[in-house]
């Protein structure tokens, strides 16, 4: 027998890399990594890192696989799997995704996801292929829904002179006090007398136990994908920059010369050619 190879027939040992991401700073690593340390992944082979799924180059990410890679080509006859929480630490699309995957099984690496939709070993054939493709695409589209509705909220508020996108039923204090209050075991409709509406038209009165649950639902799902909060904030921050400059600009140009729909573009032409 080859010094350093299992004999024949005996089994061969697996060899986990962890990985956990989070996107902002804000944002807390230490449940993903005790997860992983929980499944036997000794913490110097647990890389992790709080980084935007949007930044093209992820340092830790990078060097987990250039680790199991190695290891896999000192030892093939060890099955090195690649292991993360969940399968949207990995990427933010179905295509980025689905690459990742084909690229850890040329390789020969395996991808096991602790919790989601999928967990386990990553089959990459027949249906496990197939269920891959599919829950990856049904997480895109749920960021993108979730990107959208920030937006959506964002502009609503702004044009109203406000700045967040929560309504103002539901302050940041009074979701604080219903999680605080929900984790030690209350109900929602236990909590919801003792909550106080502090501004606005309904200002001393109780939320109703729906925009309560509207808010818990709305906080849930930034918390599964807070890179497509960021993204929005990001973007509509980048819109409002373009609005102040747009109507730096329309103020400029006369009112009978204004060429209807307003671009950046079109106003700039017009004030070169009537050199304002």
């Amino acid at each position: 027998m080859a010094a350093g190879h299992p004999a024949a027939g005996a089994p061969a040992a697996d060899i986990r890399i962890g990985y956990a991401r989070c996107s902002t700073l804000t944002q807390e690593l230490q449940s993903q990594l005790d997860a992983l340390a929980a499944h036997g992944i000794p913490r110097d082979k647990i890389f992790s890192e709080k980084i935007s799924t949007r930044m093209r180059v992820r340092p830790q990410f990078e060097a987990a696989l250039a680790l199991a890679r190695e290891i896999k080509a000192h030892a093939p006859h060890c099955r090195v799997i690649f292991t993360v929480n969940e399968m949207k630490r990995l990427g933010r699309d179905a295509a980025e995704l689905t690459a990742l995957a084909d690229h850890l099984v040329a390789h020969g690496l395996v991808l096991e996801m602790l919790a989601g939709p999928l967990p386990g070993i990553y089959d990459p054939t027949g249906p496990g292929r197939i269920l891959f493709a599919f829950f990856a695409a049904l997480a895109e589209t749920e960021r993108d829904n979730i990107r959208e509705g920030t937006l959506e909220g964002l502009d609503a508020a702004a044009r109203q002179g406000k700045h967040g996108g929560r309504p103002p039923v539901i302050t940041e204090d009074i979701l604080h006090t219903v999680l605080r209050r929900r984790a030690n075991g209350e109900t929602v409709e236990k909590i919801q007398p003792d909550l106080i509406i502090p501004t606005g038209k309904r200002k001393g009165r109780n939320p109703s136990v729906a925009s309560i649950y509207r808010a818990l639902a709305a906080y849930e799902k930034a918390q599964a994908y807070p890179d497509a909060v960021e993204q929005a904030h990001a973007e509509h921050a980048q819109q409002a920059g373009i609005d102040e400059v747009l109507q730096q600009r329309l103020a400029r140009v006369p009112t009978d010369s204004r060429p209807g729909p307003a671009t950046l573009e079109k106003y700039d032409a017009l004030l070169t050619g009537t050199g304002r």
